[in-house]
């Protein structure tokens, strides 16, 4: 049963860590193309630049959750030991830490910081 147990859980780390490998490359690929094209239909460069760095960002973002994802899974399915467990630690506090700069980047604010965008408009006192 272990061993079925292993099987499962490296192809499982395998699979999304391949996903999240392919996200990073398509949609990074697509936010290029999208500032190209944004760009000949005559938007600001400005514009275009702003919104191929947020498409950018998000697209690394929802690719290290998802290496991340496969690392815990390999590391504590896969092989588990006082060694592994440590370099994951490393791992994930270096993806956290890429993930929340990215997030700072995309979104323009610290996590911690209100967001304007979020009040309604018909605020009441």
């Amino acid at each position: 049963m272990s061993e079925v147990v292993h099987v499962i859980a490296e192809w499982s780390a395998a699979i999304i860590e391949t996903v999240g490998v392919l996200l990073i490359a398509v949609l990074s690929l697509y936010a290029l193309l999208a500032a190209g094209v944004d760009r000949l239909r005559g938007a600001a460069v400005d514009t275009v630049y702003h919104t191929a760095r947020v498409r950018l960002g998000r697209s690394i973002l929802l690719g290290l959750e998802l290496l991340v994802a496969a690392d815990i899974i390999h590391t504590v399915a896969v092989e588990l030991s006082f060694e592994t467990v440590g370099v994951l630690a490393i791992i994930v506090v270096i993806r956290t830490f890429l993930s929340f700069t990215l997030g700072v980047e995309v979104t323009g604010r610290w996590p911690w910081q209100h967001d304007p965008s979020s009040e309604s408009s018909t605020n009441t006192v």
